[in-house]
């Protein structure tokens, strides 16, 4: 029996929602004559917007009440940026899949739309919610003044144009998916900010009991980004799963080959460990958990104490 209708549920921001949009055409094209009903919720990392992410408690905020409507039923299917979920799933759920990534790097929007983040005059103001971004760009240009910035989308671009800052980064993602792409100064290379674990990617949660709905959704699954980010997510585990420590990871698959990258780092950006690996794209839980264990070896673990 397949399900005729499906409730999916989503964060209330404009790029939640936009997500959960693209989710649902896709559905709507793979299954003719579903009904799909898009319901809003308020997780607490929307509500709390004046404290930084780490002190808060982290990466399961955005997504903590999302998944509580799914254990209860509430909702069948629950869309996630991938980058907002910690390593460590709720038992009862699982990822039934993992859309094709979008750009996965970080972008400049500058409030004069020109220049780059190795020519931002020295001093400038630099906006993030990041830590893994605030340390990164500490180490790159100590010289800019990183402040904290909390908000959607729309809300750090009102506080950009107002002249708060004097340039911000984003995820260029949700820029591409809020038709901004425009705004973007400068596509920033992870060669000089390495991205967020998952980012680009939206994993689409279920119940794991649910078998219809994991049937419905398991087609939006895109294997070379679930290899990519797997390799991500396992480097991640290593370490927490949360966001409270500067961490990053990016993999990136050529023919059948991954090379993933990583990075931490201590909050004040003056340590900085990166290393990577290459192996097989079959192999991508193990080339996590052996980049971690290369960072470990060089003094990860010291930084996690200090």
């Amino acid at each position: 029996m397949t399900k005729e209708t499906l409730i999916l549920g989503s964060r209330a921001s404009l790029l939640a929602l936009r997500q959960a949009e693209m989710v649902k055409d896709r559905l709507i094209e793979m299954h003719p004559g579903i009904t799909i009903t898009i319901r809003r919720i308020t997780t607490t990392g929307d509500r709390i917007t004046d404290a930084p992410l780490a002190r808060m408690g982290g990466k399961g905020l955005f997504i903590k009440e999302i998944e509580e409507a799914l254990l209860a039923g509430e909702i069948d299917l629950a869309v996630h940026s991938l980058k907002d979920m910690p390593a460590e799933l709720p038992p009862g759920v699982t990822i039934a899949a993992v859309t094709e990534r979008e750009d996965p790097r970080d972008a400049l929007i500058t409030r004069e739309g020109t220049g780059t983040l190795l020519t931002l005059p020295s001093g400038a103001r630099i906006g993030t919610s990041s830590l893994r971004r605030s340390v990164q760009l500490k180490a790159l240009r100590p010289d800019l003044e990183v402040l904290p910035l909390r908000g959607n989308v729309d809300t750090r671009m009102r506080k950009l144009d107002a002249g708060q800052y004097d340039a911000i980064v984003l995820a260029a993602a949700g820029l591409n998916r809020l038709g901004l792409a425009h705004r973007i100064t400068e596509w920033i290379s992870p060669d000089l900010l390495l991205p967020a674990i998952g980012q680009g990617a939206l994993a689409l949660e279920t119940r794991a009991d649910d078998q219809e709905t994991l049937a419905l959704v398991g087609g939006l699954n895109h294997a070379p980004t679930e290899v990519a980010v797997t390799a991500e997510r396992a480097f991640l585990r290593r370490f927490g799963g949360g966001c409270q420590i500067p961490l990053a990871a990016y993999a990136e698959i050529q023919g059948n080959e991954l090379r993933l990258r990583g990075l931490i780092a201590s909050l004040d950006g003056r340590r900085l460990l990166k290393d990577q690996v290459v192996g097989s794209v079959f192999d991508g839980e193990n080339l996590g958990h052996h980049l971690a264990r290369r960072l470990i070896e060089a003094g990860a673990l010291d930084l996690l104490e200090s």
